[in-house]
């Protein structure tokens, strides 16, 4: 199951960009093949066809893979009130050795992404703080030696946190 779930946010972020791709894009791609075709007559010769068809296989496999993601995920609720570090919930977190402190939303694979704080359920320091309760140690290991972060504070997504 773990590969598969999603919380409300992300399936809403990953389904408007499906749309967006869907429209907008393939609409883009179309114009800029019109364009590209122009007066060529051997379309094997002509760069701008063959860079805009790139970029057309590319749209579309992007397109499929959200299209196949969005079919197989499983909108998951985070347990509220429950203390525990669940998926959608907001963490605090302080690494033990550095006093650095860390603040993520543990999120499904499909939607995790880094420089916005979301982390991966199947990541390592995901794997190491989920059910964890706040004063709790998780032990993550990382390319640097093992990491200790302990839990500060877990909260539920508020939803004008949207991105």
């Amino acid at each position: 199951m773990q590969e598969t779930v999603i919380t409300r946010d992300g399936l809403e972020r990953l389904s408007a960009e499906l749309e967006r791709l869907s429209t907008e894009g393939r609409r883009e791609i179309t114009e800029r093949l019109r364009q590209a075709v122009g007066g060529e007559t051997n379309r094997n010769e002509n760069a701008d066809y063959l860079g805009v068809r790139e970029d057309q296989a590319l749209l579309e496999r992007r397109i499929a893979v959200l299209e196949a993601r969005l079919r197989s995920a499983e909108v998951v609720e985070p347990q509220l009130g429950n203390g525990r570090v669940d998926v959608g919930e907001r963490v605090r977190l302080r690494e033990l050795e550095s006093g650095q402190r860390l603040e993520v939303e543990l999120v499904g694979p499909f939607e995790s992404d880094a420089e916005s704080g979301r982390i991966s359920l199947a990541s390592p320091l995901g794997q190491a703080i989920v059910g964890l309760r706040r004063g709790q140690v998780a032990e993550v290991d990382a390319p640097r030696g093992r990491l200790q972060f302990r839990v500060v504070a877990v909260e539920a997504r508020q939803p004008s946190d949207a991105a």
